[in-house]
């Protein structure tokens, strides 16, 4: 019998007064008599750190690599202690300017020391910091200074300019800059023109006092408050209690405490993924918990992965288009090693012939054993040794722990990360209303791929239907909203109730997700609830299913899907791979560079051609086909406002840079409908 991760815990509800139906009310079968309760002790994460302080004053706790001469060295750390002494009078500092407990100070920059000990600093004196997002550009951090009513902002040098720019126009509450660092004596003058107060991270360090009285901290004041990128309108402040990040940090314990292995005070982690995101957050505040050490990246993703192999970490976060990066490059490297080196991976990889030999079934490959149960160290010792650990080796040599979320990781990403690399990989869902994790599969439990497993232990979940959609959550296969409720979740949007009652109702947060109960209990992610349209014949799109499907093409590595009710046709702008495109022009007698190539009419209908085959062999149906698309060189960034900071495209900004192309495909299509 096949086991079951949740426990029912309240029945399921018809649909009645204009709402619809929901299911029943589940919980994590580790937290089956009751939610998890936070310890008492515990009232802010300010105590995690402090508590970590004394218990390992001599561990190395925050470290970045030394630049000299333009280039980076080996990591330098600051210990537990020297941090904490640091962070005091930091705090100290903040609160001689005249902010007091409960105040709003901004922190803007990169992941480094001085972005955590700002972090730590406002904790100790209960004062809310808020992330002013690297990502989100001027506008958004203006928008998000006058919001959030910002007295001082924590700023990275390089970035001070940018704030200057917008100070003028947010004057009401700012009273003064900290850099992270330096401060040149014109950013000074600029600043004090405008009435604002500009200090080199030493200078305002001075300005603070080693014994200054903390105050008291409570379970339910506001932590943090994190502004949500979102694909339309202005930021939404996501309001963080201390209860919240607390729960959020001990549920991520606990799991692993039942299932795996906690983190201790010998693993590293290294944090690349915005600290102005809960993700990090937790993870960091979990790891400083535990007397571990944090490594910070060098912010440029040229050397993402040399910084990763200098610092050797043994916890390692990421998103789907990280790992997915992961996976192509093994797989190329692979593919152009020689027959004997990739006939061997493929034998270690999925070789299964059963035997009754115990020597001949130590060589099954580690595939079929991860998929009779065994553990990740135990199911092929002999080729972690001889052919994965060369993949290991890739990530640092000690990794033991991925994680994963933001997305879904696609199926075929995570078995290969499960295989190769040496380490447990755990994927999760979450948002930044319920504190990063809510959802998280279970470590070692191959049969968990490809959902992101049961309720965590601080939260209970349904699903309510969408009938509009399809999507019954009383049907033999539930699927629906996921809905939650728990310790984790936040405590509504800043100075927004209207939009906080927009998505709370009966106690549930409403997540805008949808989800499908699967038999043992997990969660797999289906599709977006926002995300859908109709076609002018009638039929239902589901656009992120689509682009999920069409992106598993090997030929490919972003794809958006376009449609509306005025047409009967999808129609996409697709990112191909650059070796892909010169493959088949090799093969086509085609020459020229990557841009005269995606313009070439036969290069779009050969990679239009190859998305349709793979969204048949994955089902898709006749309407959910492309009928026409443009091959872009740029992958979708940041920069130009088409994805959010984790990578999710922002449909209404791709339309309107896309607005052209888009109609000039519809025109193309059509014609070539009529001939």
């Amino acid at each position: 019998m096949e086991e079951t991760y949740t426990v029912k815990v309240g029945e399921a509800t018809p649909a009645a007064g204009g709402k619809p139906s929901a299911g029943p009310v589940y919980r994590s079968i580790y937290s089956k008599d009751g939610l998890m309760k936070l310890p008492e002790d515990i009232l802010s994460p300010w105590d995690f750190f402090s508590g970590a302080v004394k218990q390992y004053p001599k561990n190395k706790m925050l470290g970045q690599r030394k630049v000299s001469d333009g280039k980076a060295g080996d990591y330098v750390w600051l210990t537990y202690e020297e941090v904490y002494q640091k962070v005091i009078k930091i705090g100290s500092a903040i609160r001689s300017l005249g902010v007091k407990p409960g105040g709003h100070c901004g922190i803007y920059g990169s992941n480094c020391p001085e972005w955590v000990m700002a972090m730590q600093a406002c904790n100790s004196q209960g004062i809310c910091y808020v992330p002013l997002y690297d990502t989100l550009g001027a506008n958004a951090v203006e928008f998000i200074m006058d919001h959030a009513e910002i007295s001082i902002a924590f700023v990275q040098e390089s970035k001070i300019q940018s704030v200057l720019s917008v100070v003028k126009r947010c004057r009401a509450h700012i009273k003064a800059i900290v850099s992270f660092g330096d401060v040149t004596s014109e950013l000074k003058r600029e600043a004090e023109q405008l009435g604002v107060s500009c200090f080199s991270w030493e200078e305002f360090s001075s300005m603070g006092k080693q014994n200054y009285e903390l105050p008291k901290k409570q379970k339910d004041d506001i932590c943090t408050i994190m502004y949500t990128s979102g694909t339309t309108g202005d930021p939404k402040g996501v309001i963080i209690t201390n209860r919240a990040l607390i729960a959020g940090v001990m549920t991520t314990e606990h799991l692993l405490k039942v299932t795996d292995k906690v983190v201790a005070e010998d693993d590293s982690y290294f944090s690349y993924l915005p600290l102005a995101h809960i993700f990090d957050q937790v993870i960091g505040n979990y790891c400083i918990s535990k007397g571990a050490s944090i490594g910070f990246w060098q912010a440029d993703i040229r050397y993402l992965m040399e910084d990763v192999q200098m610092m050797k970490p043994t916890v390692f976060c990421g998103v789907p288009r990280v790992y997915d990066r992961i996976y192509t490059g093994i797989n190329q490297k692979i593919q152009s090693g020689g027959m004997i080196a990739k006939s061997l991976f493929q034998y270690a990889y999925n070789y299964s012939r059963i035997t009754k030999s115990v020597t001949l079934s130590s060589l099954i490959s580690k595939l079929g054993n991860l998929r009779k149960g065994l553990k990740q160290d135990e199911a092929s010792p002999f080729f972690d040794k001889i052919v994965f650990s060369k993949i290991k080796e890739g990530l640092g040599g000690r990794i033991r722990l991925l994680l994963s979320g933001a997305a879904p990781l696609p199926r075929h990403v995570e078995e290969f990360m499960r295989v190769t690399s040496c380490s447990v990989l755990v994927q999760g869902y979450g948002l930044t209303e319920s504190c990063s994790g809510c959802f998280t599969s279970i470590a070692n439990v191959f049969s968990m791929i490809g959902s992101v497993g049961p309720p965590v232990t601080t939260i209970e979940a349904r699903l309510e239907s969408i009938p509009e959609m399809g999507y019954d959550a009383l049907s033999n296969v539930p699927r629906g909203e996921i809905c939650l409720r728990g310790h984790t979740l936040f405590s509504g949007y800043y100075k927004r109730p209207d939009l906080t009652e927009e998505v709370f109702s009966d106690g549930w947060f409403h997540t805008g997700d949808i989800g499908e109960w699967q038999p043992d209990g997990t969660m797999k992610i289906i599709d977006r609830k926002k995300n859908i349209f109709k076609l002018s014949q009638g039929e239902y799109v589901a656009v992120e299913v689509l682009e999920s499907a069409y992106v598993q093409s090997p030929l490919v590595t972003s794809v958006w899907v376009y449609g509306n009710s005025f047409e009967s046709f999808l129609v996409a702008v697709v990112v191909p791979e650059k070796q892909a495109i010169e493959d088949w022009a090799a093969q086509n007698n085609k020459t020229g560079n990557f841009a005269e190539l995606c313009n070439d009419p036969k290069a779009r209908m050969y990679i239009q051609d190859e998305l349709n085959k793979t969204g048949k062999r994955l089902g898709l149906r006749g309407f959910e086909m492309l009928k026409a698309i443009h091959l872009e060189t740029t992958p979708f960034s940041i920069e130009k406002d088409l994805v959010t900071p984790t990578f999710k495209l922002k449909r209404p900004q791709l339309l309107k840079y896309y607005k052209d192309c888009i109609d000039q495909l519809y025109k193309d299509a059509k014609v070539g409908n009529k001939q």
